[in-house]
C-alpha cells in the first residue's frame, strides 16, 4: 500500500511501501490519496488561508450522508461560500468564533475540518450540517436535483462506487463529523472544547487539555479448519439468515494475536492459532478501525456464547454457494472487510448482501 507524503519543506517523498504485501491490499474504504498535510494543518492562518482559496472543495456531511451524483459514482463537492452562505437558510453553519452557528452547544453543525490536499495542491475541507437531507434550501444551494441530479448516500451505499480519492474523502469527513459531533466537551473539567489543528484536535480553553480523535481497533477474523471450511456467526440482534465473520474490540493491553483467539473463543467455544494479519480499513460507524485476520482452527465443537452470537456455522464453499444462491444466508456489505475475507477465502465475488 502507498501513501503520499511531504517532507518538512513541502516537498514530496517517496510513496511508503509495505514490506510484504496483506492478503487485503485493496479494500473500499481504505483507498485515501490526500496529503493530510499533519504538520501544516496546525497552522490555523494556513488553514484559513485554503479554505479562501478558489479553487479549495467541500463536502457537507449531515446526518451521516454527503450529497453525490444519482448514480452514486461521484462525490459533490461545492465552494466554501456555497457553505459559508448556509447559515443564512438556517442549517447551522456558523462561523471560527461562533462554531455551533447559534445551535445546540452540544452540536458541532458549522464546524469544518481540513482533509488535506490533492497531488496539485487543491485543498478539501469537510463542514457538519445539521438539518434535513431533503431540505429544498440545501438541494437548491448543491445544485439541486433538476440540475445536477443529487443526492444524500451514506458511506455504506457509495463505499465502493466512489473513485479512490472521493471514496477517501468521505471516510475521512464522517469519521471527524462523527468524533467533533460526540465529543464537545473536555472530559477533564466539562468545558466547551474547541476544533483546532485543522480538525484534528479539541482543545480546552478553560484547562487546556488537549483532545484526538478517537479510533477504536477492532480484530475481525475468517476462521478456517483442517477441511478448509469457513466459521460463521449471526449476532441475536440480526435476522434469520445474516451472517458475517467473527469481529470484537481490542481490549487495552492487548495483542492483536491475542484479541484474535480471545473473541473467537468467547463468541464460538473454538480455539485458533496462526493469526495472520490481511489488513486493514477504517469503519467510521462511528469510530472503529477493522483489523481484518486469517486464523487456522485446533478445534472444530461449537459452542455459542448465546450473547453476541446465537448461531455459528462451518461452511465448505460448496455450502457457502449453495446458501448464498438459494437466499438462506445473506453475506455482508460489499464495502465490508468481512465481505472481502469471505470472499479472498472462497476464491471469487459472491453475489447477495445485507
Amino acid at each position: 500500500m502507498a501513501r503520499r507524503g511531504r517532507a518538512d519543506d513541502g516537498a514530496a517523498v517517496a510513496p511508503l511501501q509495505w514490506s510484504t504485501v496483506p492478503r487485503l491490499s485493496s479494500l473500499a474504504l481504505a483507498r485515501a490519496t490526500l496529503d493530510r498535510a499533519t504538520e501544516r494543518r496546525r497552522d490555523p492562518d494556513w488553514v484559513a488561508a485554503l479554505w479562501a482559496d478558489p479553487r479549495a472543495r467541500a463536502v457537507p456531511v449531515l446526518a451521516g450522508k454527503v450529497p453525490v451524483s444519482d448514480d452514486l459514482t461521484s462525490l459533490v463537492y461545492v465552494g466554501p461560500a456555497v457553505l459559508d452562505s448556509l447559515a443564512v437558510v438556517g442549517a447551522g453553519a456558523g462561523t471560527p468564533d461562533d462554531p455551533a452557528g447559534g445551535a445546540d452547544p452540544a452540536a458541532s453543525a458549522g464546524e469544518r475540518y481540513f482533509l488535506g490536499l490533492d497531488s496539485d495542491d487543491v485543498p478539501y475541507f469537510a463542514v457538519a450540517l445539521a438539518g434535513d437531507p431533503g431540505d429544498p434550501d440545501l438541494d437548491a444551494l448543491l445544485g439541486g436535483p433538476a440540475a445536477v441530479k443529487v443526492g444524500w448516500a451514506g458511506l455504506r451505499e457509495v463505499g465502493g462506487t466512489l473513485p479512490d480519492r472521493d471514496a477517501g474523502v468521505v471516510v475521512h469527513a464522517v469519521a471527524l463529523v462523527n468524533w467533533h459531533a460526540a465529543h464537545q466537551h473536555c472530559a477533564r473539567c466539562g468545558a466547551r472544547t474547541r476544533p483546532t489543528d485543522g480538525g484534528h484536535v479539541r482543545r480546552c480553553p478553560d484547562c487546556e487539555t488537549q483532545h484526538f480523535p478517537r479510533t477504536d481497533p477492532a480484530i475481525i477474523v475468517l476462521v478456517t479448519d483442517a477441511d478448509d471450511r469457513c466459521l460463521l456467526g449471526r449476532q441475536g440482534s440480526w435476522p434469520v439468515g445474516r451472517f458475517s465473520t467473527l469481529a470484537g474490540f481490542v481490549e487495552p493491553g492487548e495483542p492483536l494475536e491475542h484479541a484474535v483467539a480471545r473473541e473467537v473463543h468467547e463468541e464460538t467455544g473454538i480455539d485458533v492459532v496462526d493469526a495472520e494479519y490481511a489488513g486493514s480499513q477504517p469503519w467510521p460507524f462511528p469510530s472503529s478501525l477493522m483489523l481484518g485476520f486469517f486464523a487456522r482452527a485446533i478445534s472444530t465443537d461449537i459452542k455459542v456464547d448465546e450473547e453476541e452470537i446465537v448461531e455459528a456455522r462451518w461452511l465448505s464453499r460448496a455450502d457457502l454457494r449453495a446458501a448464498v444462491e438459494s437466499g438462506d444466508l445473506l453475506l455482508p456489505g460489499e464495502v465490508s472487510i468481512a465481505r472481502r475475507l469471505i470472499e479472498t477465502w472462497y476464491g471469487s465475488p459472491l453475489s447477495g448482501s445485507w
